[in-house]
């Protein structure tokens, strides 16, 4: 089902495609990433592995845990935690959510093949959509 991701991780893996419209990912965005690494560590046993100077993945206990990963916004965005649904189509999901009476908060972003957007449902929940790189 899993392949891994990156170069820098053995922590961290691909998605299987069927899993399409599942929560496949998790990210917290931080102005205090040491603080909140030292939080959820010590509270979940969480362990974090550096991707880039500014990202560090999440990998959650247990066989089936969601991975995730933690943000330094060094101030320039919101402090969040979010749910990433895993969809097979950014764009078209984005359309979907505003016809359903949604807003796109971030439109489609980029990075290493990865495609990324945050959404907010009617009530005004923020959430990410993303859909990895072709395998």
């Amino acid at each position: 089902m899993a392949r891994r991701v990156g170069s820098r991780s053995d922590d961290i893996e691909e998605y299987d495609m069927t899993a399409v419209n599942g929560i496949g990912w998790f990210q917290i965005g931080t102005d205090q990433p040491a603080e909140a690494e030292r939080f959820y560590g010590g509270l979940f046993g969480w362990t974090f592995t550096e991707a880039v100077p500014t990202y560090k993945f999440i990998k959650t206990p247990g066989e089936d845990g969601i991975p995730g990963g933690l943000a330094d916004t060094s101030g320039g965005g919101p402090n969040h935690a979010v749910f990433s649904v895993l969809v097979a189509d950014v764009d078209a999901t984005c359309a979907a959510a505003e016809a359903a009476g949604g807003k796109v908060l971030v439109k489609r972003v980029a990075a290493e093949g990865t495609s990324i957007a945050h959404l907010l449902d009617p009530a005004g929940n923020q959430f990410q959509i993303f859909k990895p790189p072709a395998a």
